[in-house]
Order: structure tokens, then sequence, then C-alpha cells
């Protein structure tokens, strides 16, 4: 069958769909392309509008990564498929696994050389991909592995998705302990702060939540989108419509301490953040997730409990928030330290005399560096093949 080389006259070219853009970013891939850009993409390459469709059957779908094998399409496209339409994003260059092998750490290194780290937990009846949104962090919680390093850049739409579809991938195939499954929840909190880099995150949000095969078919209210309080942004993806569940990492009930512990907060002080998060709690019916990440002698008083509930209490009384209490994971060179048991229990039954409702983090992967406020992707001094090390069970992927 003879194939055209290019759309009709007028349309734009597959280079032009697939630019980049100025500057230094990633290659485009059908991941950040629309559906309607993805019919165009196939257009540009002189294939019929339905081959989009089979690509994103095959992508989405059944989680298949090699276009050789994609034996419904004409196989002299095969190849111009996989070169222009699914370029290479993400470099798996090591794997960790705890929690007898039901936690794996990934880290990444992307087209340009950067590092990032996703992780899959596997519980009874969830599976949840931890995801990262940029390379670093430029808010520089002190407290924080990720921000010590700095920001070096945003991720596209694709090499955020593209974490995702990898674990699904490793459950799909049966390569993670409990056997096949499905990714069933997604959170944005991994390396880098989502709302600074909103409009990506938010794309990727649409891609996770839009039906198969266009997209993985997560359900919304499976997804979390953490921030420490970009009011703006905040505002931002309430009006966006998308019913996810937003995490604020508060830390702190007063604005003196949380100045300290969330640079930010000079910006946007916690009057303005829980105002911002009331509404998203009021508008999306999805309740709030307020993290707290507990520091021995920093952050732990009681009356501190009482403050913020008083301070959440004071929005409105339906449980609008929930707080998560996280005990503070051990980072290089840091000089905090996680609470004690009996003021982390103060802290809670505080909160619960207000009415609060609040939970202690289940902390996942600490031994490999996987747990809240640890990803900084570090690797081997080799950087070489995939390092596989297992701790406390099987062995990464197994």
């Amino acid at each position: 069958m003879n194939q055209r080389t290019g759309g009709p006259a007028g349309a734009p070219t597959i280079e032009q769909i697939m630019s980049p853009g100025p500057g230094r970013r990633p290659p485009r891939h059908w991941m950040d392309l629309a559906p309607a850009e993805r019919v165009d993409a196939v257009r540009a390459m002189g294939l019929p509008a339905f081959r989009a469709r089979q690509i994103s059957t095959h992508w989405f779908t059944r989680l298949e990564d090699d276009p050789a094998g994609w034996t419904d399409l004409p196989a002299d496209a095969r190849e111009r498929i996989a070169g222009i339409l699914l370029p290479p994003l993400l470099e798996p260059v090591q794997e960790l696994a705890a929690d007898h092998g039901t936690t794996v750490k990934t880290a990444w290194r992307l087209y340009d050389g950067c590092l990032v780290e996703s992780v899959l937990m596997r519980y009874l009846h969830r599976t949840t991909v931890c995801i990262s949104s940029e390379a670093g962090c430029g808010i520089g919680c002190p407290f924080c592995a990720t921000g010590q390093g700095g920001l070096q850049r945003n991720l596209s739409t694709a090499e955020i998705v593209g974490q995702v579809v990898h674990g699904a991938r490793l459950l799909a195939r049966g390569s993670a302990p409990g056997g096949p499954g499905r990714v069933t929840n997604v959170v944005f909190m991994g390396m880098g702060e989502p709302l600074a880099n909103f409009s990506a995150v938010l794309a990727a949000v649409r891609e996770l939540t839009r039906p198969e095969p266009d997209g993985l078919g997560i359900s919304a209210r499976g997804l979390t989108v953490s921030t420490v309080g970009m009011v703006p942004r905040m505002r931002q993806l309430t009006g966006a419509g998308v019913p996810v569940t937003l995490a604020v990492s508060l830390h702190a009930p007063d604005d003196e301490l949380r100045d300290e512990l969330v640079p930010l907060n000079r910006h946007f002080d916690i009057d303005a953040v829980l105002d911002a998060a009331w509404d998203h709690a009021r508008t999306s019916g999805r309740r709030v997730s307020i993290e707290y990440v507990l520091i021995k002698d920093v952050n732990d008083q009681a009356w501190r409990a009482d403050l913020l509930a008083r301070r959440l209490a004071e929005r409105g009384d339906w449980n609008w928030a929930h707080v998560n209490l996280i005990p503070l994971n051990p980072t290089p060179g840091s000089r905090w330290t996680a609470s004690r048991r009996e003021d982390e229990e103060a802290f809670v039954r505080h909160l619960a005399r207000h009415g609060i409702p609040v939970t202690v983090r289940d902390t996942r992967g600490r031994e490999i560096d996987g747990a809240c406020g640890q990803l900084a992707a570090r690797v081997g001094a080799d950087g070489g093949d995939l390092a596989r090390r297992a701790v406390g069970g099987a062995p990464a992927g197994a």
C-alpha cells in the first residue's frame, strides 16, 4: 500500500507537531499530545486518522512499548512511529526495593542527564505510584533532601506520565509482588513542587484520568496533587474543575515557624494557604489533606496541635480537612530528627479532641531513601547499567 508523505496542504508537518519548542526541552512524545493532536500527528506522517487510536491502544491500554510488535500497523510505519512519536525519555538507571519487594524506587536519567525518582507502593487493596514533577526543587525547605540540591528544570507532561506508565507496565506484567494488577492511585509527592510546573502537571492529570485508550483511565479521586502553598496556582487548580485531592504541606500552624520551615510562607502566609485549601474542598467536594512533618522539639508541641486544630475548625466544622502526620525521615546532613513517640501520640490526641480527623502516615521505603522528603536522585558513582538491590525482601521488580 502506498503511504502519503505528508498531511493535507496547509496542515502542520510532523516536525512542527513534534517540535519541543524553543530552548533545551525534551523531545515531544505521544504522551505530550492531546487526542486531536495525535490525529494530526499520524496524518502528518501520511497515515490515516484511525491509526492514532491504534497507537494509543497499544501504549495506554495494552501497555506495550515496542512498536515492532504492533502487527495491526503497517510494517514500514512502525519504525517511523517509534522514532518520531515515541522518542525515549526516561532511562532507568537504578531500582531499589524495600518492604519485601512491595515498595520499588526507580531512579530515571532524563534526556539531558537530569535524574528524578518515582516510587511504586503496593498495598493490599490499592497500588500507589509517587511521581516527580520537577528535577530537583526550588522551594528550599531545609528538612527535605530534594530541596537541598535546588531546581534543575521542570519535567514535561510525557516525562511525568511516563513514570506512571512504567508502574502500570510492571503491574500488568506481574513483575511486582502480588501478581498482576493496576495502578489505582497517583500522588504528585515526589521531587519538585507540582504547582510550580502547573501546565505540565494539569496536562498530566488530564491524561492519567482520560478514559482508555486515550489515557490511563485512573479515577480523578485516586489522584493527589501536593503543594507547599502556591496560592494562585491552588486557586487555578480549583478553577480547572478536576476533582483531585489537594495535599497542602503545612508543617506549622504559626507563621513565625513556617517562615523557617517553608520559605514560600513569606509570600503566602498560613491564612492565605488555608483559605485557598478550604475553597478547593468546598468546590471539589474532596477533603484536603494537611501534610505535617513532625520534627523533634521544633513543631511537635501540644499547643501547636491545638493551634492547628483551631485554624482548621474556624473555616468549617464539616471535616473539610484531614491531618496527615509524617514522622520526619532522615536525610543527609539534617540537624533535625523525628519526634519522640510520646510527643507524636500527644499531638494526635490534641487534634482528635478538637474533632480533627488525623492519621500518622505509614512510612514506606525509608531504607532505600524512598520515603517522604528523602528523594534526591542519588545513584551509584558509575551511573551505568540498571542497579538492583533488595532491602528486606525480594529483589526489585521480582
